[in-house]
């Protein structure tokens, strides 16, 4: 609370007119959409209705802020400040975990269609979500093809040192690999045709038989929308059959998974493949690769839990504003486990 109350040293709003501090106005934000609140209406009207449960925590000398009060707030917050906060918050969740745990941190970019109009492109945030589902911190950029220069600056706002980047073969660059293990981390990068010569050599490795034989072996089975789905997982240090492997910083090891699933008598399969800087595990490498769809959860929470794509804010900065809410609103619902929750608020 101490972290986000010192955003109020940068409320431009002019100070003589102002009833509710902005980091009350955050605060309750997050609370309210813990507890579903999907915009300011619903934050105002869900506050109000635990009024008496927010002033054990918040003064409310002015009562419950109306909607337009959090609409202008968050029209004037310089979105940085937000994502500063996020990451002290999450890096509050890490501090009592004892031993350093190993994390997958998936990097994966989600559009907000709501803020597309003829004349606007929309809002691309990209996030780096660890593998309880916790966005750790963010980015706005233009569109998508601005992905590949962000995703560095992305990586220099945390400390990822002993843990594994994930990312879809987007971000399957050398300057990424390079800027990763710079900062002592590993990765997973995903490959498709696209990365060519790279993609058709790691294909053809896998496609020897005794190149296979001699990988490290995983599988998982499981049922999944009902039907049943084989995960197998090949990993080797073999890298004789890649020419490109020198130009890679750290490139350990190439890895492939089968995903065959069948339902309702129908069988499909698919292949892919990766490069990463893991030694041989394959564990830890068919961990990492499952891992990644962590971040397809959190995308899948903001559109349906939070309905996010049918927001009809149409100002940029104050949708993105409202991402960063959702997504603190999910993490403190992981943090107090909701389900059973007994707290008055939510």
């Amino acid at each position: 609370m101490l972290y986000i109350q010192s955003i109020d040293r940068h409320d431009t709003r002019q100070q003589a007119k102002i009833d509710h501090k902005l980091s009350d106005i955050i605060a309750i934000s997050v609370l309210a959409m813990a507890a579903n609140a999907q915009d300011s209406h619903e934050i105002h009207h869900l506050a109000k209705a635990h009024q008496q449960a927010l002033q054990k925590y918040f003064p409310l000398k002015a009562n419950i802020p109306s909607h337009d009060t959090i609409d202008r707030a968050f029209e004037m917050l310089d979105p940085k400040y937000l994502e500063n906060f996020q990451r002290h918050f999450n890096k509050l969740l890490n501090t009592n975990q004892g031993k350093k745990i190993q994390k997958i941190l998936a990097i994966d970019g989600k559009t907000q269609r709501s803020t597309q109009t003829p004349t606007q492109n929309p809002n691309h945030i990209l996030s780096i979500t660890d593998q309880e589902g916790f966005c750790l911190t963010q980015k706005l950029v233009n569109n998508k093809t601005n992905e590949i220069p962000a995703i560095p600056e992305l990586l220099d706002t945390i400390n990822i040192k002993g843990n594994i980047i994930t990312i879809d073969a987007i971000g399957t660059q050398h300057a990424i690999a390079k800027k990763i293990r710079k900062k002592q981390g590993d990765y997973v990068l995903a490959l498709k045709a696209n990365q060519g010569t790279l993609f058709a050599e790691v294909g053809l490795c896998f496609d020897d038989e005794r190149f296979l034989s001699k990988c490290e072996y995983y599988q998982t089975i499981e049922r999944a929308r009902g039907g049943v789905e084989l995960r197998e997982y090949w990993h080797s240090v073999d890298l004789s059959g890649v020419s490109q492997r020198a130009s890679w910083a750290g490139l350990r090891s190439v890895a492939m998974t089968k995903n065959t699933i069948t339902k309702a008598g129908q069988t499909t399969v698919q292949v892919r493949y990766f490069i990463s800087s893991l030694g041989l595990d394959g564990v830890l490498i068919a961990r990492a690769i499952r891992k990644h769809w962590m971040v397809e959860s959190l995308h899948w929470h903001l559109d349906v839990t939070f309905m996010e794509d049918g927001d009809g804010r149409r100002n940029l900065a104050v949708a993105y504003n409202f991402n960063i809410l959702r997504k603190l609103a999910l993490s403190v619902l992981g943090v107090v486990g909701c389900g059973g929750c007994e707290c008055e608020f939510v």
